[in-house]
C-alpha cells in the first residue's frame, strides 16, 4: 500500500502525487499546465509587448489549477481509504482514524499553527499563527507607510517559520499516536527549555543572524553587533540616497559575512571564551574623527536637505544658476570620489610606512 502522507507531501509539486499514485495522465496534464501557465507569465512580462494583463490571467490560472491538483489529491487519498476500509471490515478503526488525523493535521498546516489547533495544541499554535501572519504584516504596512521597497527583504523570514511550523505539526501527531503525551506550550518556551545552564539559546542565535548583528546582539557581543548593523542599514541609506548602484555589491557582501560569522560565534559558544572583539577597532581608537565625520555629515545634510532647498529659488532669481540641479547632478558624484581617492590615498601611504618600517628592522 502507497503511503499517503507521502503521496499529499509530493502534491506540493503539481502532479507528482497523482503520478505516485498511478494517476500518470492526470498527474501529467495538472504538471504541465502548472509549469506552461509560469511560462506564459513569464514570457508576458519580459516580452517586448510586456502584456501585463495575460501575464496577471496565466499566473492566477496556474495558482488555481496548483490548488485544484493539491485538492483533487486530497480527494483520492479519501476515496482510496474509503475503498480500503470497505475491503477490510478487519481494518481497525483506531488505525483509520489516526491515518485521517494525520492527513487533516498535514493538510492544515500548509497555514501556519491550523494544524496544531487540529491537535489540540492552541498556544502553540496560535504563537505560529501570530507570528506568521503579524511578521507579514508588519512588514507590509512600514513598507506602505515609508514607501520605502527596501524593507519587503524581511519577508524572506516567512518560509523560514512556515517550514518549522509545518514540520512542527508533523512531529507532534508523530508524538501522540505513539502514544506520547502532548504538552501545548510556546515554540519560545521550548527554546528556553533547551538551554542549559542559563546559556543564551543557539537556535534563538541563528534565527536572529538573518538579520545582520542582531545575533552578535543576542549573544552579548555588543560591540561587534553594533558594527555590523550599522554598517549594513548605513550602507543601505547612503547607497539609496546617494544613487551609487555601482557599489551596490557590498550589501550582500556585509550580510553574508555577518551571517557566517555569527554562525561561527554559536558554534563557539558554550565551548569557549567568545570575545567581541570589534570588527574595526581604529573607530574605537580614534573616536575623535569618528565625532568630527558625524559633524561633517550631519553637515551635509543640513545643507542639502534644508539651506538649499529654502535659498535655491533665491539664488536663481539672482544669478539665474540653478543650483540645485549643479549640486545634485556634479557635487554629490565629486564627494564620492574623493572620498574613494583620499581613501585609497591612505591605504598606498599606510602600506609604504609598513613596507618601510620592516625594512629598518
Amino acid at each position: 500500500m502507497k503511503s499517503s502522507t507521502k503521496a499529499l507531501t509530493l502534491s506540493l509539486f503539481p502532479g507528482l502525487g497523482h503520478i505516485y499514485f498511478g494517476n500518470m495522465f492526470r498527474g501529467v496534464m495538472y504538471l504541465l499546465s502548472v509549469f506552461g501557465l509560469a511560462f506564459v507569465t513569464v514570457i508576458s512580462l519580459f516580452s517586448y509587448n510586456h502584456n501585463g494583463e495575460l501575464a496577471v490571467l496565466a499566473f492566477m490560472a496556474g495558482i488555481l489549477i496548483y490548488l485544484v491538483s493539491f485538492i483533487d489529491m486530497g480527494v483520492q487519498i479519501s476515496k482510496r481509504k474509503k475503498a480500503l476500509t470497505e475491503a477490510n471490515p478487519d481494518f481497525p478503526n483506531s488505525k483509520s482514524a489516526q491515518d485521517s488525523e494525520r492527513f487533516y493535521t498535514i493538510v492544515l498546516s500548509f497555514v501556519p499553527g491550523l494544524g496544531h489547533f487540529q491537535l489540540g495544541l492552541m498556544n502553540r499554535g496560535l504563537t505560529l499563527l501570530a507570528t506568521f501572519l503579524g511578521l507579514g504584516v508588519m512588514v507590509i504596512f512600514i513598507t506602505a507607510l515609508s514607501s520605502r521597497s527596501e524593507f519587503l527583504v524581511f519577508l524572506a523570514a516567512l518560509p523560514i517559520i512556515w517550514v518549522y511550523g509545518f514540520f512542527d505539526a508533523v512531529q507532534q501527531v508523530n508524538k501522540k499516536q505513539r502514544g506520547e503525551e502532548l504538552v501545548d506550550r510556546t515554540i519560545y518556551e521550548d527554546f528556553e527549555l533547551r538551554r542549559e545552564d542559563g546559556k543564551k539559546s543557539k537556535a534563538i542565535a541563528t534565527f536572529l543572524s538573518i538579520f545582520p548583528g542582531a545575533g552578535h546582539l543576542y549573544l552579548g557581543l555588543q560591540r561587534r553587533g553594533i558594527q555590523l548593523m550599522a554598517a549594513f542599514l548605513f550602507s543601505v541609506y547612503i547607497l539609496d540616497v546617494l544613487r551609487l548602484g555601482i557599489f551596490l555589491f557590498l550589501i550582500p557582501i556585509i550580510w553574508f559575512y555577518s551571517f557566517f560569522d555569527a554562525m561561527q560565534k554559536v558554534s563557539r559558544y558554550g565551548e569557549e571564551n567568545v570575545e567581541d572583539i570589534p570588527i574595526i577597532a581604529y573607530f574605537l581608537n580614534h573616536q575623535k574623527w569618528v565625532g568630527i565625520g558625524l559633524i561633517l555629515l550631519g553637515a551635509y545634510y543640513l545643507v542639502m536637505n534644508v539651506l538649499l532647498p529654502a535659498f535655491s529659488p533665491i539664488l536663481r532669481r539672482l544669478i539665474n544658476i540653478d543650483v540645485m540641479y549643479w549640486v545634485q547632478g556634479y557635487f554629490q558624484t565629486g564627494v564620492v570620489c574623493l572620498l574613494l581617492i583620499g581613501g585609497g590615498i591612505k591605504l598606498l601611504s599606510g602600506s609604504k610606512q609598513k613596507k618601510e618600517a620592516q625594512n629598518h628592522e
